[in-house]
């Protein structure tokens, strides 16, 4: 995953970030990390979900989502 860089002085494109809460800022700072997309993707690529999988990311990066993520824009 390759974040689109050419934009990213555009004020208007992070005007959403005024209403976010806590978690929501940790969302917008983890899913930039690198690491963590490697895992995400490890994740989503897998055969199966097994427990120990589900449980080292969960410990790894402290969170556990139990419904599919989708774009949050207010």
């Amino acid at each position: 995953m390759s974040p689109d860089t050419s934009r990213w002085r555009t004020p208007s494109n992070y005007d959403y970030t005024d209403h976010l809460n806590a978690s929501d800022v940790g969302w917008e700072w983890l899913r930039r990390n690198q690491d963590y997309q490697r895992d995400f993707d490890a994740l989503q690529n897998a055969a199966t979900h097994t427990p120990a999988l589900i449980k080292r990311a969960s410990l790894r990066w402290g969170l556990r989502f139990r419904r599919p993520t989708e774009p949050q824009r207010y």
